[in-house]
């Protein structure tokens, strides 16, 4: 099932790419759901729809460095640009894992990092709050 199954993730990428959202949700179940860690959680076929609607006008670009699959579960991750709200270009990491419920994703819980962020500034006088390493 696994290499049926990441041919499908495989195909979905590239509708994701094109911004096809319907190629996309042709792949899902009605009651699909995609978690965005730490962001947000959309349900179902019409939320998707409605959330990616909303986004930016320009598609990410997208790297996929491996796909790889086991049983019910597909895990897809690389690199990808996408066009911020003040008009800049924001680079991330990424990792999907999809579950699958017979030939529909059920599931995808999508892991983005923002890999351009400049240095976390540790502020001189609450440096004494920082928690060292045990010697």
């Amino acid at each position: 099932m696994s290499l049926k199954n990441k041919e499908v993730v495989e195909k979905v990428n590239a509708a994701f790419a094109r911004s096809d959202i319907e190629a996309f949700l042709a792949f899902c179940a009605d009651d699909f759901v995609w978690t965005m860690v730490g962001e947000k959680i959309v349900q179902g076929k019409d939320g998707i729809r409605e959330w990616m609607g909303s986004g930016p006008a320009e598609p990410p670009t997208f790297s996929v460095d491996a796909v790889v699959g086991e049983g019910d579960f597909v895990s897809a991750f690389g690199d990808m640009t996408m066009k911020e709200k003040d008009g800049s270009v924001g680079s991330y990491s990424y990792s999907d894992v999809y579950r699958f419920r017979g030939d529909k994703i059920a599931e995808l819980k999508a892991f983005v990092i923002r890999t351009d962020r400049p240095a976390v500034q540790v502020d001189p006088a609450r440096a004494k709050d920082r928690i060292e390493p045990a010697r």
